[in-house]
């Protein structure tokens, strides 16, 4: 699927969630007070989002790869902090939030590295590398390559059935 607007990717989804339920926490109980924990884990949890956003903006490949490594860290950074916080004596009356925070770290954090990885084997530079004869090369490949896929799968299915129709024939008689 291509996303035309960042606020459609599923990992800015999951990291704005972060954010919002980073600020949902700290405003409470051991952080209901400004700090640089407070402040830090607010700025780390945003930062997730924001460079997933500016780095889709950006037009390069190379350039997007770079703002998700960056809120790759930041949500490690969001993370780390996080685990502190759990053996934080003040903040034990939180821990089931920051268990579930912890997990919603992760999942950006293994969803950031995923498109990173795919993007890495790819091809395209960015959009900005793009022109109509790139375009119609790339979407040409595109669709010669998802042909290919529909022909090893009528393929494997055929060799499946003549597998299966030879396992279920009796035997012929010997003469």
């Amino acid at each position: 699927m291509k996303y035309e607007r960042f606020e459609d990717l599923p990992v800015w989804k999951s990291a704005k969630e972060l954010a919002v339920k980073v600020y949902a926490l700290t405003k409470v109980g051991a952080f209901n007070m400004s700090g640089d924990l407070r402040d830090q884990l607010r700025r780390a949890a945003l930062s997730v989002s924001n460079n997933i956003a500016e780095g889709f903006e950006r037009g390069t490949t190379a350039e997007l790869l770079q703002f998700l490594y960056i809120a790759r860290g930041s949500a490690g950074e969001v993370r780390s902090m996080l685990r502190f916080c759990d053996g934080w004596p003040d903040a034990s009356d939180l821990k089931s939030e920051i268990s579930n925070l912890i997990s919603l770290s992760e999942s950006c954090s293994r969803q950031l590295r995923a498109w990173a990885d795919s993007l890495q084997n790819s091809d395209i530079q960015g959009q900005r590398h793009l022109n109509g004869q790139t375009r119609r090369t790339y979407e040409s490949q595109r669709r010669a390559d998802a042909f290919l896929k529909q022909v090893d799968e009528v393929v494997r299915q055929r060799i499946d059935a003549a597998g299966a129709m030879e396992r279920h024939d009796p035997p012929e008689p010997h003469t």
